[in-house]
């Protein structure tokens, strides 16, 4: 019965042999995964429809977030990607801590950094409105674990307390930490999804400092008035937006419209103090600008910018590029705006 069963299921085999040969030759050249990504093009998304401020004024213009369309390397993308000059290929590495790191961790790490500068961003735009915010609750998730060290923390944990004490900011647990000895366990208390957890994390030493072999990123969790919530989606993250987040939020709870009836684009991290850092695939992003005929791109200062504007020079584009140093310059800038 057996036998007999092998031999239809290897006659059938060899029967249909080219049509899984194609089959297997599909999957290699469309749905192989390569160790690379390749930048595809860039795009725009309102933020009005990203974020929800209760009372708020409704602009005349709108702000902007622009994105890079990042797709997994097959070989037929990483082909195509040889003759196409808008495509770009960046190594999967490059978006590493460590070659033993996941997507999964990756994922969750650039989700954080958008969290990150979005609370940032309400931060900074509140406070320069003059209106009324406190933190809610301050979050210390681990970002990264030495792969050559062995810990039970887990890149996600958000680190609740530390030797029986609340942690309240980063410099108190190296406080912490520095009165162990090398060798000794450090008992922490962390949030893993709905569970908290106790666990002892071994202290050692590295280039003459005491440390557990993690990466911790605080991330404030703020509470506003008037209220302020998020609406993004899975798929987005990164900390690249926070510049326009900042600025969209400042006009919605301010007098002036800063828009001033335009279509504005724009890109660059933002801290605590109003500055603004530069960001990976810019020239994706001013594209995505331009085929959205947006009027105005706000860039950060340096080789962003210089970048930005070779590219507006070649191709001729018919947009303002702003370059920008700090929060107080964008305003700035915005205002030039205003009789154009």
């Amino acid at each position: 019965m057996i036998r007999n069963k092998l031999k239809a299921f290897y006659i059938y085999l060899k029967e249909n042999l080219r049509f899984f040969l194609f089959l297997l030759f599909l999957f290699l050249v469309f749905a192989l995964p390569l160790p690379y990504y390749i930048y595809t093009g860039g795009g725009i998304i309102p933020i009005d429809k990203r974020i929800e401020i209760e009372n708020s004024k409704k602009e005349k213009g709108s702000f902007n977030l622009a994105y890079v369309t990042e797709r997994k390397a097959t070989p037929f993308l990483f082909l195509l990607a040889q003759f196409r000059k808008d495509f770009e290929i960046v190594k999967e590495e490059t978006f590493k801590l460590n070659e033993e790191e996941s997507e999964e961790e990756i994922l969750f790490r650039d989700k954080i950094a958008l969290e990150e500068a979005n609370q940032t961003a309400v931060f900074y735009a509140y406070q320069k409105a003059g209106k009324k915010y406190t933190v809610k609750r301050k979050h210390f998730y681990v970002l990264y674990i030495d792969s050559k060290k062995k810990s039970p923390l887990k890149v996600g944990d958000d680190l609740l307390e530390v030797n029986g004490k609340e942690i309240t900011s980063i410099s108190m647990l190296q406080e912490e930490i520095l009165k162990k000895e090398v060798g000794d366990s450090l008992p922490f208390l962390v949030q893993r999804g709905k569970k908290k957890l106790k666990m002892n994390v071994e202290v050692f030493l590295k280039d003459t400092t005491k440390m557990i072999g993690t990466s911790i990123r605080e991330v404030d969790e703020i509470k506003t008035e008037p209220k302020i919530s998020f609406h993004f989606k899975s798929a987005e993250s990164g900390p690249s937006g926070g510049l326009m987040m900042t600025l969209a939020i400042y006009n919605r709870i301010t007098q002036t419209d800063y828009t001033y009836g335009k279509k504005i684009v724009g890109t660059g991290t933002i801290e605590k103090d109003g500055s603004i850092g530069s960001i990976g695939g810019v020239l994706f992003k001013l594209r995505g600008a331009v085929s959205e005929k947006a009027d105005v791109f706000l860039v950060p200062s340096g080789e962003n910018y210089k970048d930005c504007l070779k590219e507006i020079q070649r191709k001729k584009y018919q947009i303002k590029l702003l370059p920008v140093d700090t929060f107080d310059d964008a305003v700035e800038k915005l205002k030039t705006l205003q009789n154009s």
